[in-house]
């Protein structure tokens, strides 16, 4: 599920959640109207398949395929020699050569459902433990860049790995069912979880990180966060990133836009149209770096003009992020 900036207490956000999925459930007629047939919500219990071996082409950072879109603008690394790809896996650049991704790239943003792979854009966000290496590379051969969704700022009770966040890591609930902020003050216990984790998303041949919850700081964590933790956090999963060969996306966190733009090499933002902010994101495209925007209220005609000329890669989706889009 994605995680709004503004996380209400959990009686509000239940009631904001039902209207929003009420009323988007008549929306349809776009380009893209493509409801996932599933329907299986994104905060189910996730049941990572068994890897089926990989095609041989599908290599981050390799040409596309003749006739598939690529990514104009990004910089990619060859794959290391004399490795070996293990089935279902693709083969990962070497640290310090990463994807670039740039301002205007279209995305596709699912996180609920069986991954629509249908959807011709260059780049696809998708959850990192809902979907296995086979997904990855059959995006790879369609020629699309993947970015990897992971929550790294709150325990969720239905991930497989939440038996190893002690009781202490966790804090008041997130107003997400089965959730709870992460004390992020506790870096010498978070980090080597987190690196677990991006291990995860490297070896499933992932091409970016899409890291969620990551402005505890702001929000009722139960914890006493200050500015200075959450930078150095969020620093940390930069650079965990980084030194896997993987990018990273600066989910949110507006305020520390201006420190942490060196860190990231991407924005994802939600609702910056509706609360009248992307003048505040805009710094990553005049660094260079894409702006992957959704809107949930708005329609396109309410947005798209004013995001487009910011060079935003901009579409409205529904709360439960299945495979509808529209984009603008």
């Amino acid at each position: 599920m994605n995680r709004r900036t503004r996380l209400l207490p959990a009686a509000i956000a239940f009631a904001t959640v039902t209207a929003l999925l009420v009323s988007s459930c008549s929306s349809s007629g776009s380009e893209d109207d493509q409801d996932s047939s599933d329907g299986t919500p994104s905060n189910s219990p996730a049941a990572t398949a068994p890897s089926t071996p990989g095609d041989g082409s599908a290599t981050p950072g390799t040409p596309s395929a003749p006739g598939t879109t690529s990514a104009p603008g990004t910089t990619t690394a060859p794959g290391t020699p004399g490795t070996t790809t293990p089935p279902g896996a693709t083969t990962q650049p070497p640290a310090g050569a990463r994807w670039q991704p740039t301002p205007g790239l279209a995305w596709q943003w699912q996180l609920g459902g069986t991954v629509d792979q249908s959807v011709d854009v260059p780049v696809y966000d998708i959850d990192g433990f809902e979907n296995d290496a086979s997904v990855v590379a059959a995006l790879h051969a369609k020629g699309r860049k993947v970015i990897c969704y992971i929550n790294a700022g709150s325990w969720e009770d239905f991930r497989p790995d939440s038996a190893a966040f002690a009781k202490a890591l966790q804090g008041s609930d997130t107003g997400w069912k089965g959730e709870k902020w992460f004390d992020i003050r506790k870096l010498d216990q978070l980090k080597p979880l987190m690196a677990t984790r991006f291990d995860m998303c490297r070896s499933k041949g992932f091409d970016a990180i899409e890291p969620d919850t990551i402005e505890a700081y702001n929000q009722n964590s139960g914890f006493p966060l200050t500015p200075d933790d959450q930078l150095a956090y969020n620093r940390m999963l930069a650079k965990l990133a980084h030194d896997r060969g993987l990018a990273i996306g600066l989910k949110n966190d507006l305020d520390q836009i201006p420190a942490l733009l060196p860190d990231f090499d991407f924005a994802v933002n939600e609702e910056c149209s509706q609360f009248d902010e992307c003048d505040r994101v805009s710094p990553f495209i005049k660094a260079g770096k894409a702006v992957f925007h959704v809107e949930y209220k708005l329609d396109t005609d309410q947005f798209c003009a004013k995001t487009k000329a910011l060079g935003f890669s901009s579409m409205q989706k529904k709360l439960d992020l299945n495979a509808w889009r529209k984009p603008c």
